[in-house]
């Protein structure tokens, strides 16, 4: 059996990008390395890490595209679940994240909004599919 442990964000700054997210969203830290090259957020079932560009250098010898506001985001998203998008929409904003797209109604009820945290990932804030 294969279970999806955790997503890892290659980022400029553990420490504030950790900060961002337990602000933004709510999540609360499981750890940060005392180097600040590697930390955790419990967020359910799956984590979020984050691991220091340098970290990530250290382990891919022949390098990796770096994430930033400056350029278009990678063909990739993580998505936050809530009942209310346009409140935690705005909240992010106010800690720093970029708006990409409003919230709206798509055609099977689902809500969506899309931000961009302070390294540039693209997040997808929703509404639950409703089946």
């Amino acid at each position: 059996m294969v279970k999806f442990g955790y997503t890892i964000l290659y980022v400029e700054n553990v420490e504030a990008s950790i900060e961002f997210y337990e602000n933004a969203f709510g999540f609360s830290r499981k750890f940060i390395t005392p180097d600040n090259t590697y930390g955790e957020l419990s967020t359910g079932e799956t984590t979020i890490s984050f691991a220091s560009k340098e970290l990530a250098a250290s382990n891919l010898k022949e390098g990796f595209v770096e994430s930033n506001l400056a350029d278009k985001p990678f063909a990739i998203e993580i998505g936050f679940i809530t009942d209310d998008v346009p409140g935690i929409v705005q909240k992010a904003t106010t800690f720093g994240a970029v708006l990409v797209s409003e919230p709206k109604e798509k055609p099977w009820g689902q809500v969506v909004a899309y931000i961009r945290d302070l390294d540039g990932f693209l997040i997808e804030i929703c509404t639950e599919v409703q089946q």
